[in-house]
């Protein structure tokens, strides 16, 4: 129910904003500048939790052997998932990532 309320037609610079919740560090601006707009904070949470997660990602790269397997995989998975996010985005939808949208939904 939530979710279908999020997926209304948003502004241009709503989706802007949105859109970078899924470039990295530049997911933090969102959630600052945009806390008011539950659209916007809906993406800019899930960015957060994948930006985490590819800093935590780059120092698993200290640990021999497995650090790189969880390295490729994290990389791998998280840009997945920002693509997922930037069409989701597109297309006006606020659709939870598995796992990522349910740690985003305690931030």
């Amino acid at each position: 129910m939530q979710e279908e309320m999020l997926q209304r037609d948003a502004s241009v610079s709503t989706r802007i904003m949105a859109l970078l919740s899924y470039f990295g560090v530049l997911s933090l601006v969102p959630l600052i500048m945009n806390r008011d707009d539950a659209y916007v904070r809906f993406h800019a949470r899930q960015g957060v939790i994948l930006w985490m997660w590819e800093v935590i990602a780059i120092y698993t790269l200290l640990v021999p052997g497995l650090g790189n397997l969880f390295f490729r995989f994290s990389s791998f998975a998280c840009l997945a998932l920002s693509v997922v996010g930037v069409i989701s985005v597109l297309l006006g939808r606020a659709w939870k990532f598995p796992v990522v949208g349910d740690w985003a939904s305690k931030l």
